[in-house]
């Protein structure tokens, strides 16, 4: 697995090259003087309105688009026209907004295609980052030599691949929730509960149970149960706690919380993508 990571994508599109690449499909003038007024629409930091030179705010309405139309450019078609057809074995390319990974059968080849890729990328005056770009051996455990003991595991989209035992005994890829975003998820709740405390406490039950369900329908799939339910007693560990420096002396106990539990119950761990 080529795993790679393109620095700051976001912040240094350069906006000819994104320009010139539309107009190789689009003869609007109309539309494309409307992408121009939203890359000089600016983006607000602190109070602050700053209008740079090159790059699209991540998060904006424009954005999505602009990153799919120029990575398919320099990334999709260049891979399916010039990258594939020279690779003996087996390979794919999975690609969403910025972030994608390439899967080699062959090491060798692996090791071409990512020492090809900042040559290509720097041509659109993109970096590929040196730290977080890494060639992985993610391979079966049963195909795997005896004297082979490395084999990794990957992080895309929020989730580690990994192998797995399933349980009738064959080799599975499963996936949890990455360890990074658990912690950013967990923290953000824990945030949330200690800034809102003095909320209503039927409005603080609606937006927890929002929050948690929003959780569960991403990272709900098979064989990622375990985290869920540890996102939701995290949950009820800052609820309790946060609730308890409301001014009052003393904490609330598990069982005064336990009723409040009873008449505000948080949604349960559900699978949402079981075919995953």
């Amino acid at each position: 697995m080529v795993d790679t990571d393109v620095a700051n994508f976001f912040g240094s599109l350069d906006w000819n090259l994104l320009l010139k690449i539309i107009k190789r499909r689009v003869n609007d003038g109309a539309l494309i003087r409307l992408i121009g007024k939203w890359l000089n629409a600016g983006v607000m930091e602190e109070e602050t309105l700053i209008h740079p030179e090159r790059g699209t705010p991540q998060g904006g309405v424009i954005s999505p688009v602009i990153s799919n139309s120029f990575l398919h450019h320099v990334l999709d078609r260049w891979y399916v026209r010039d990258v594939k057809p020279r690779l003996q074995g087996r390979s794919f390319l999975i690609r969403f907004a910025d972030d994608f990974l390439i899967g080699c059968e062959r090491e060798d080849e692996a090791r071409r295609v990512l020492a090809a890729l900042p040559k290509r990328f720097n041509l659109f005056k993109l970096t590929i980052h040196p730290e977080k770009t890494a060639l992985i051996r993610f391979q079966r455990p049963s195909f795997r030599k005896e004297t082979d003991n490395e084999n990794g595991t990957f992080d895309f989209l929020g989730f580690t691949h990994f192998w797995a035992k399933s349980r009738q005994g064959f080799w599975v890829i499963k996936r949890k929730t990455a360890q990074k975003r658990l912690r950013r998820a967990m923290k953000s709740l824990w945030q949330w509960c200690r800034n809102h405390r003095h909320e209503n406490l039927r409005e603080q039950y609606r937006t927890l149970c929002l929050k948690l369900r929003g959780h569960y329908q991403y990272y709900g799939i098979r064989s990622n149960a375990r985290p869920l339910e540890v996102v939701k007693d995290h949950v009820q560990k800052a609820w309790r706690y946060w609730l308890s420096r409301r001014g009052n002396k003393h904490p609330i106990s598990w069982d005064k919380f336990d009723r409040l539990r009873r008449m505000f119950p948080l949604p349960k761990p559900r699978i949402y993508h079981a075919t995953c």
